[in-house]
């Protein structure tokens, strides 16, 4: 019965491909068309295993960059699905500018299958999203960060704290600052607002984008001062050359905060 139901669903809503629209062949194994799909480009070794930023080289060995070997991390390890570019870039804006929250959905099951090759599921045990700020939420109506966090919270069967750590500075938007006005910008902006949920907690940080990874890092040592056990981060996508892309010209003044 379930294969009938699915079958005339399938005839009368054919799957779409998320970013382009095209008609998806039967039961396709990701949410693109060929043609998007090969817009994606997964990061893999060789990569620093500390951080996660990708080497150019194909091939060789992981080892730790330069930022890792000269300085310490707040967290333990950082992960991100692939680069912030072609079509994992379209998708994104298309869900945090846009609105497409389905779209975010379908990218947080994406993320929870990369995050369940990287780890077990006894590596962490809680969840936490990047916060955003009050005022930005009501702008903008959803935290993508949080969308995304609830599915890897669900795959690894893991309790989502979206209210242990919030943005207390609305700060400017990180989009074409530099690495240290990224660092200055978000310096002090977070909080955990419930102690009892982080100490001793093994957690999981999640976001959307990591570029210079200044938020990720302000945000894992403020977790780190409310006595977590340890921090990891996972984010959907890397932008390599340490700035964001913004959206299109045409985009409302909220898509670039």
């Amino acid at each position: 019965m379930r294969e009938i139901i699915t079958g005339v669903a399938d005839l009368l809503f054919p799957p779409l491909c998320i970013t382009c629209g095209a008609v998806l062949g039967e039961r396709p194994c990701l949410p693109f068309c060929p043609a998007c799909g090969e817009g994606i480009r997964a990061i893999r070794s060789p990569l620093c295993p500390r951080c996660g930023v990708p080497f150019p080289a194909d091939g060789g060995e992981d080892h730790l960059c330069g930022g890792c070997l000269t300085g310490k991390r707040p967290y333990a390890i950082s992960r991100s699905l692939g680069l912030y570019e072609g079509t994992l870039l379209k998708a994104i804006h298309l869900f945090k500018y846009r609105g497409r929250i389905g779209i975010g959905e379908v990218l947080g099951r994406m993320l929870a299958d990369f995050a369940g090759g990287q780890w077990g599921r006894d590596a962490f045990s809680v969840v936490i999203p990047v916060p955003l700020h009050r005022k930005r939420l009501r702008e903008r109506g959803f935290n993508q960060a949080l969308i995304l966090a609830r599915e890897v919270a669900k795959r690894f069967s893991l309790p989502l704290e979206f209210m242990a750590l919030s943005r207390e500075v609305f700060t400017a938007p990180q989009v074409g600052l530099g690495r240290e006005e990224r660092s200055q910008n978000v310096r002090k902006a977070f909080a955990v607002r419930k102690p009892h949920a982080i100490a001793g907690q093994r957690v999981l940080l999640v976001d959307d984008v990591t570029t210079t990874g200044s938020t990720v890092s302000e945000c894992a040592a403020v977790l780190n001062q409310g006595e977590a056990e340890a921090v990891a981060v996972l984010t959907l996508a890397r932008a390599l050359d340490g700035t964001d892309v913004a959206p299109d010209a045409t985009a409302p003044a909220e898509e670039v905060q």
